[in-house]
Parts: structure tokens; C-alpha cells; sequence
């Protein structure tokens, strides 16, 4: 089902602890800027811990700096950064607030030793308007569980003060909409040092004092600060696991503060779980196996499905389709309750176990998704007997992952089709970074539901009605103070679609789901396909049961809704349509590229990488280039942003399928704007095969 775009990050959190390790130099300090260090405006070879995400808020000197940092890899680290800055002085005129978007990127060279500094290489604002842009190369070290040395050389801002060498010229004007890459400047300029130390009196306090490079010679000249000194004086309170506050005296005599979220995916808030214990695995004895007397009985096959049926229920799992002989069964499950489908797989398991005739060995659970099979897990009932108190490990071994499950030869339970699903509450509708107000937002009340008319067959609708909200006062598509004009308004008209309260008409589909072969699947959607767009959609896919590739093709042709979103059409159509290829690079990452036409009539192509977690946390981001010019693209120059998808299972302790799915773009423009239909095959079954599922098979036995 299609949920609404929930905003909910900033609610929980659980850090790792801090430690130092010969592998690296980790670190829970958060900086000015949102980035793991433990001085206060200057960067450190810090890393955080693996996967860590940070959000902080700091103000100093009329800019306020809101910074998002994921811990990508180790090594790796990435920052976004949207600052407001108050009284700056733009192309000739001051403005009450100037926003600027800006990303970073660092990269630990070195690891720290017992006499050799963590070093790292970072570049500041490196695809932004140059603002904040700067690079450096510094090194850490650490002395002792509580004392930090830091030293380094900035270029761009960091080498606006103290400068003793110059490594060629530096463009300093401010690049136009930004979005590009400004690599001729990188490490190019003036040159200077900086360097501070910082001391960990306790768990929670620490204190830190640094000489910066940092000049502000664009803000002292604006008025927004007085520069007097280069040394900064902080310290940082470490209030909860997930809450960082500080304050600085900065530059002689200004006083900054700043405050950082931080969560770990890895690392769930709640303690344990709240879900039922399995049931224990039945075991055979060796005279039950050989009993066959149960096939000749023509109530057997009846009964045997209503226990089954019955036993997958208590566990949030329904049985659509089952198959029993003398020696095998196989069942087609929807699984309603489980985030990990091995979970499922393995509670399934565990009550065939006990309601199956013993002399079936060979037991098969099949996933349902839209109605369709997918992946197929197949045990030896023998082994699940021996191995239920083994390491999942060693059940895995014994598994036997496919996707050639025949619908045909399954028999479909009675009552599982129709069937209708719905949901009714309040939802939140995002927007951040207008370039007129930083966030933006809709409260909204949604009722929705799918109705499972036969397999494969899927009618989905969702209405909403507008509590309130300023969404309808986003700003139009442009470049500087002019509107631009692309071929057409696709994404930029979203103000218009969120004027009014309604009732409006999210969606309104039927959608054909199918399985042809073993390696391919179809999709169909026909209808209100989403808030602007109604046509027609289809979809062809090919994923192998166990390969890490994937390729999928996708054929569109909408109309623009009206937009009240009602039943009326615009008269601007277009087809669209991407050729994808997705790829599991391993170790928890994952690729994709799409290529083909977009919204607006432009051809280009969108790289998408992902980090994926177990417990089903995705972190993300994304970028699109097609033919229409920057210029015509507007402020931000093409599409990018930031997707994160958080399982609600982590947050609450309990098995739940519901998840809250957040993208930030630094802009929405529409350029690279691409139809939003639900029920996309890739993530529908790639979740099922064995390929993903060995991932989270620890959850098997759970």
C-alpha cells in the first residue's frame, strides 16, 4: 500500500560507544558544522562509528547551519548542509536571509597507530556556490583515553587566515544556482594551518580549544560578525545516547551554540522485543515417518490445509495456496506481520513442523507478492528438527533458495480471495529547502486501502483531506529572481496541487501483477496513478532467484490531473518510460541506474546508491542529469537528494511490515522528474530471494 511521505528522523536515536581502535580514531563529538570531530569549527581525522547519522543545528554569527553526516563506510563520510545566513551581501543588495545548500565529503587516509595519526582528506562544499567552500588534509592523534591533538592545512576558507603559501589561483565568486561540481578550486589558493586539542573529562562533559583558519572575510565584511581573534574555546555535553549540546566563544567575541541527533541503524533503540516466542519445533519419530495411512483418507488434504491455515495465522501469516503429497508439501504465504522475510520463513517452517503429517520431509514455503509466487525457500523437515537450537548459519547451509514455483500445481485456500486491506490516519506531506522558506508542510488525514480481487489482481485507492499546511506557498521553478521555462511545469506545479483541502484523490488503480517463467514478472497499472499523473504504466523484470543483477523496463503514457485531483485532466500528455539495472554490490550496498525519458520530455539518467541494513534501514542518495541545461533546470542546476527509509520494527520493538520513507532534494524542479506508481516489481521481489533473504537469515530462528 502507498503511504504518504512521513518525516519522523528526528525521534529516536542510539549511538555506539566511542572508542579508539589501531583500525581508526572513532568519536560521538559532533562539530559547528555536523561533522564527527572533537574541536569546535575546525575539522579533525575523527570518524564517527560505522553508519552513524547525525542531524545538528549550530547558529553563529547570523548563520544558522542545519547538517546531516552519515557515517558511510569506515572510512567514508558524507554531509549535507543547508545554512540560512541573515544580512548577506548577494549581487549587489543584501537580502534578509540567503540559503545555501552545500555537500561534503571526507575520507580517513590513515589509521591511527600507537605513534602514527589518523589522517584524512576532506572537501567542503564541494558541489554548492562555493560559500562554505574549503578542503584540508589534518591528522589526529590521540594521547591517553582523554586528550586529542589535532593539526592540519585548509585551502578555500580554511586558508583564509594566517595563509603562508599559495598553490595557484582560486575563482571566489559564488557559482551561480550551484549544484555543479566546483572542482577548480579544489586545493587550489591560499594555504594556512590549524590545530587544536580537546580534553574528555568524563562520559558526558569534554572541553576543547582550537586555533581556526578560518577568516569569515565574507561575513566580517557584511557586518554579520567582528573577527578579533582565530582561537575558539568550546565544550560539549553528551546529554543522552542520542543528544549532543555545546556552546563555543568563537573569534574573540562571538558566542555559538549548536545542538546533534544522532542514531545508528545498527543499533535499535529498544532492548529486546516484544514479539511472541515461536512455537517449538515438533519432532517425528522414525515410525511416524513411515505411517502413510493419512493419504488415503479424503478428509485428510481438507483438514491438513484448515490446520495449517490456522497455525500461519497466530503468527501474522496467511496462507494463500498449499500442495501436500505422501513425502512434500509446499505453501504460499502472505506474510502481513514480519519487516525480514527469513523471519516469516522461519515461522512457517517451525508450524509446518507441527501440523504436517510425519511422513512429509520436504517442506517449501513460497512468498505471495501481489498475489504472484516468488521466492521459494526449501528445507528438509529433518533438518529443521536437528537444528533449531543451532546457529541460523547452519540451517542456511541446508536451504535451497529458487524461484520456479508453479502456481498451477498450488491449490488456492478458500477465503483468500477477495479480500480487502485499508488504513485510516494522519500523515505528514513534506517540503525543505524552498529557496523563500526552508520547510514546508501539509497535515493531512488519509484513508486508503487495497482490495485483492483474484491473484494478481490488485484495486488500490487512497483519499486525503488537508488539516492545514503551507505546501500551496512553495515557490515556482527559477533561476536567480527570473522564472524558468522548461518544456513543461511537471513538478513545479506541486503548489497548485496542494492548494485547497479537498477531499482529493491520491490515487485510484487497478494494477495486473504476473509471473512468466521463472526469472520474470510483469506489472500493469492502470488509472489515477498518482497526486499529478493518470494513464497507463507497465513494467517487465527480470531477477534471477539468486543473482545480484537485476533488469527491469518501463513503459509509461499520462495525462496531467487537474489540480483540484478529482477526475479532470490537463491537456499536457506525455510517454515516458527507463530502462533499469540493479545491482547488489555486496557488504550491505546497492546500485541502480535508470535510463530513458523523463516528465518534462528530457532524456537522461539517475544513479542511485544505497547503503542497506538487515534489520531493513536503507540510507541513500541520488542524482539525475538529463538534456535540459542547468539553466533551464533552475537553482540547483540538476536533481539530487538524499532518501532514507527506516523500519518501524526498529523503533518499536515489535514486528511490523510499516516503515516511514523520507527524500530530501535540495530542490524540486522539473527536470529529472520521474512518475511516482505504486507497486514497482523490483523491491517487491528481490526481498523473497535467496540473493537478499542470506543477508537476514539470522532473524530465521526468531
Amino acid at each position: 500500500m502507498r503511504k504518504s511521505l512521513t518525516y519522523t528522523f528526528a525521534t529516536l536515536g542510539l549511538l555506539a560507544p566511542s572508542v579508539a581502535t589501531p583500525e581508526g580514531l572513532t568519536t560521538t563529538n559532533i562539530n559547528m558544522w555536523g561533522l564527527p570531530g572533537s574541536l569546535i569549527d575546525m575539522p579533525t581525522a575523527e570518524a564517527a562509528p560505522d553508519a552513524q547519522l547525525s542531524t545538528t543545528v549550530s547558529h553563529f554569527g547570523g548563520t544558522t547551519k542545519t547538517s546531516m553526516t552519515f557515517q558511510l563506510t569506515p572510512r567514508i563520510s558524507g554531509t549535507f548542509r543547508y545554512s540560512a545566513i541573515r544580512g548577506l551581501n548577494v549581487t549587489g543588495y543584501t537580502l534578509p536571509a540567503y540559503y545555501d545548500r552545500s555537500f561534503d565529503l571526507r575520507y580517513r587516509l590513515l589509521d591511527e597507530t600507537r605513534y602514527r595519526p589518523a589522517v584524512s582528506i576532506g572537501l567542503r562544499d564541494l558541489l554548492g556556490t562555493g560559500l562554505h567552500g574549503g578542503e584540508y588534509i589534518v591528522a589526529t592523534k590521540s594521547v591517553g583515553d582523554k586528550l586529542r591533538f589535532t593539526g592540519g592545512l585548509g585551502w578555500g576558507r580554511l586558508g583564509s587566515y594566517g595563509s603562508f603559501a599559495t598553490m595557484g589561483s582560486r575563482p571566489t565568486g559564488l557559482l551561480g544556482g550551484g549544484g555543479i561540481p566546483n572542482y577548480d578550486r579544489w586545493f587550489r589558493g591560499p594555504v594556512a594551518a590549524f590545530g587544536g586539542v580537546s580534553y574528555q573529562h568524563n562520559d558526558k562533559l569534554s572541553f576543547a580549544v582550537e586555533y581556526s583558519s578560518d577568516a569569515y572575510a565574507r561575513e566580517e565584511g557584511d557586518g554579520l560578525l567582528e573577527h578579533k581573534s582565530p582561537f575558539n574555546f568550546g565544550v560539549k555535553y553528551q546529554f543522552s545516547n542520542a543528544i549532543q549540546l555545546g556552546a563555543s566563544y568563537m573569534h574573540g567575541n562571538e558566542v555559538g551554540v549548536y545542538a546533534a541527533l544522532s542514531l545508528n541503524p545498527k543499533h535499535s533503540p529498544v532492548n529486546g522485543g516484544t514479539d511472541i516466542a515461536p512455537e517449538p519445533v515438533a519432532r517425528r519419530t522414525a515410525a511416524a515417518t513411515r505411517d502413510l495411512g493419512w493419504t488415503t483418507d479424503p478428509t485428510a488434504k481438507p483438514q491438513v490445509e484448515q490446520s495449517v491455515s490456522k497455525a500461519l495465522a497466530r503468527e501474522g501469516i496467511v496462507l494463500e495456496a498449499m500442495r501436500i503429497d505422501a513425502k512434500s508439501a509446499e505453501i504460499l504465504i502472505r506474510n502481513e506481520r514480519y519487516d525480514i522475510e527469513s523471519q516469516a520463513v522461519g515461522r512457517s517452517m517451525r508450524s509446518l513442523s507441527r501440523v504436517l503429517p510425519s511422513s512429509i520431509e520436504t517442506l517449501t514455503v513460497t512468498h505471495s507478492s501481489k498475489g504472484m509466487p516468488a521466492g521459494s525457500v526449501t528445507l528438509n523437515r529433518s533438518d529443521i528438527e536437528a537444528l533449531e537450537h543451532a546457529p541460523a548459519a547452519d540451517i542456511l547451509a541446508r536451504a535451497r533458495f529458487s524461484a520456479d514455483s508453479d502456481i498451477r500445481a498450488l491449490e488456492t485456500v478458500n477465503g483468500a480471495y477477495p479480500r480487502l486491506s485499508w488504513h485510516f490516519g494522519p500523515s505528514i506531506k513534506l517540503s525543505v529547502f524552498d529557496p523563500d522558506s526552508p520547510v514546508r508542510a501539509d497535515v493531512m488525514l488519509n484513508l486508503e486501502g487495497d482490495y485483492h480481487i483474484a491473484p494478481g489482481w490488485v484495486a488500490s485507492a487512497a483519499i486525503n483531506y488537508k488539516l492545514g499546511g503551507n505546501l500551496d506557498g512553495l515557490s515556482p521553478n527559477r533561476t536567480g529572481v527570473q522564472p524558468v521555462n522548461p518544456p513543461h511545469a511537471v513538478r513545479s506545479d506541486a503548489r497548485l496541487y496542494a492548494e485547497g483541502n479537498g477531499p482529493k484523490i491520491d490515487h485510484l488503480t487497478i494494477a495486473k501483477f504476473g509471473r512468466h517463467g521463472e526469472n520474470l514478472y510483469s506489472r500493469v497499472t492502470f488509472g489515477y496513478l498518482e497526486q499529478m499523473y493518470a494513464g497507463v504504466s507497465g513494467e517487465l523484470l527480470w531477477k534471477p532467484a539468486q543473482s545480484r543483477l537485476a533488469i527491469g523496463v518501463e513503459a509509461n503514457y499520462v495525462a496531467q490531473r487537474d489540480f483540484n485531483q478529482r477526475f479532470g485532466l490537463q491537456d499536457y500528455k506525455v510517454a515516458t518510460g527507463h530502462v533499469s539495472a540493479y545491482y547488489d554490490l555486496g557488504r550491505g550496498f546497492h546500485t541502480q541506474l535508470d535510463v530513458g525519458r523523463y516528465l518534462a520530455g528530457d532524456f537522461g539518467a539517475t544513479v542511485s546508491v544505497d547503503r542497506e541494513f538487515g534489520n531493513g534501514w536503507r540510507v541513500g542518495a541520488y542524482a539525475t542529469k538529463t538534456t535540459l541545461s542547468s539553466a533551464s533546470f533552475g537553482e540547483g542546476s540538476f536533481d539530487k537528494g538524499i532518501r532514507l527509509t527506516m523500519p518501524m520494527s526498529w523503533a518499536l520493538g515489535n514486528s511490523t511490515k510499516r516503515s516511514t520513507q523520507t527524500t530530501i532534494q535540495s530542490l524540486t524542479r522539473d527536470g529529472g522528474a520521474r512518475l511516482h506508481v505504486g507497486g514497482r516489481l523490483y523491491d517487491n521481489v528481490r526481498t523473497t530471494h535467496g540473493a537478499d533473504m542470506a543477508k537476514t537469515w539470522g532473524r530465521f530462528w526468531r
